[in-house]
């Protein structure tokens, strides 16, 4: 990359060798030059700064002493960031975490965030197969309020064959993703409505719903998913994700599932089903989902960002009539309209047999990696909490803040279980919600041998 400007005067009395090596510490501190930001060569810098070759090594030579910068053998030489015993550690650049103590050696361990696709399962032919086919597609002259035929149909065909879900196209629609969606339907509950949400649950999801102005209460957890029984009187809506309860990894039970549906109707409740990881499971076939339970009192929500990648930019939901009209009418009214594009390679991808395939080698990759994860918890003596399903374990403790500190001294990045919980009187569980599907292979390896040293 380019430097950025470097002051650099031939008569200030000092070395123009420690002049350069300074102004590129100095860009290093705050950020201008970023870790992993590749240098020019020397040759290529001293004729930018009209400087001799030998002015520019003895800058570069000095710097990588002082382990600034890193040489790779036929690639050249990196910024590799801030060193923890500089007396200018202490600086960070804009944006950046405050330092918490010396660093690991050796290069950082990635996040172990939940939410994260796994791209690396994921066949950049195939990939690039549907992106041409989705560009032979004619342009429109205006989107489609309730999605693409032939991405509904898609989605009919993959509710059927992956989820166990009959459904009538007539009733689908085209969406951002499941959040995007649960704003939608958000907004066409009476203002001010009380909502169930599972606590601890979706902080994204809650905050969707709160920003609509409705008034949230939480309904707890256990291994059984959400404790039906003690949904309170008086809400209009419950939001619930029974095939892999987000955190904590349970799912919904056929009898809890049996006694949502039943209450849904008994008190005209809204159950919306954010199908969270549901195509992601390793050990059983998949419960009933609650839309084929009770599709008169559920909207089912879908998307394919962990399947594939957030980036399409696409989910579907099935809802009964009412609300599927309702939702159009406000689409016309507010010219919202989900992104043809996302919803044009996800149509590809099923089309040719592609998504099927994918989601077979997605569940062998994900399982392995979760047999991996599992392993490391219970060497260190901890239980791995949730079901064999989706992307993501949870281990409990009361040091979670001691565990994501100590790991950011490492350079890994944990999510901990207390902030997933609504704010009230109850105190929050705490522990370490691991991810796994995000790093490549020998990032979790990696990965996964500093948590080991954690736990």
């Amino acid at each position: 990359m380019d430097l950025p400007p470097l002051p650099l005067d031939g008569s200030a009395g000092r070395p123009l060798r420690t002049q350069l090596a300074d102004g590129i510490r100095s860009a290093a501190v705050t950020g201008a030059l970023r870790p992993g930001d590749r240098l020019p060569s020397t040759r290529a810098l001293a004729a930018d700064l009209g400087l001799s070759r030998t002015v520019c090594a003895a800058a570069y030579d000095q710097l990588l002493a002082e382990g600034w910068l890193a040489g790779r053998a036929g690639s050249g030489t990196f910024v590799v960031g801030v060193p923890g015993s500089s007396p200018t550690a202490a600086r960070s650049a804009p944006g950046s975490r405050p330092a918490t103590g010396r660093r690991h050696a050796g290069p950082p361990a990635p996040t172990l965030r939940a939410g994260m696709p796994c791209l690396s399962a994921l066949d950049p032919s195939v990939w690039r197969r549907a992106w041409r086919v989705a560009a032979d597609a004619p342009v429109e002259r205006a989107a489609d309020a309730e999605g693409l035929p032939a991405f509904r149909a898609a989605v009919v065909e993959h509710l059927l064959r992956h989820r166990g879900l009959p459904c009538d196209p007539a009733l689908v629609l085209a969406t951002a993703g499941s959040t995007a969606a649960l704003s939608e339907i958000a907004a066409l509950l009476p203002a001010g409505s009380v909502i169930a949400v599972e606590n601890p649950g979706y902080a994204g999801g809650a905050a969707a719903l709160r920003a609509a102005g409705h008034a949230l209460v939480g309904v707890p957890v256990d291994a059984d998913g959400l404790v039906v029984a003690e949904i309170p009187d008086g809400v209009g809506a419950v939001v619930v994700t029974p095939a892999h309860q987000y955190p904590m990894g349970s799912r919904l039970t056929a009898a809890r599932r049996v006694q949502l549906v039943e209450r849904a109707r008994a008190d005209g409740l809204l159950i919306i089903e954010d199908d969270y990881d549901g195509e992601l499971r390793y050990d059983v076939a998949p419960l009933p989902l609650l839309a084929a339970l009770g599709p008169d009192v559920v909207v089912h929500l879908g998307t394919a960002s962990k399947m594939l990648t957030p980036g399409l930019g696409c989910g579907w939901l099935v809802a009964p009539p009412a609300v599927r009209a309702g939702l159009v009418e406000r689409r016309d009214a507010t010219r919202i309209r989900p992104a043809a594009a996302g919803q044009r390679v996800f149509t590809a991808l099923a089309a040719h047999g592609d998504l099927a395939r994918h989601l077979r080698r997605l569940r062998r990759e994900l399982a392995a990696r979760r047999s991996a994860v599992v392993a490391t918890v219970r060497a260190a003596g901890r239980v791995p909490l949730g079901d064999a399903a989706g992307a993501h374990v949870v281990v409990e403790g009361p040091d979670e803040r001691a565990g994501i500190t100590a790991a950011a001294v490492r350079g890994l990045d944990l999510d901990g279980l207390a902030r997933h919980h609504l704010t009230g009187p109850a105190p929050a569980r705490q522990g370490l919600v691991l991810g796994y599907a995000g790093p490549e292979p020998a990032e979790l390896t990696a990965a996964l041998t500093v948590l080991a040293d954690l736990l």
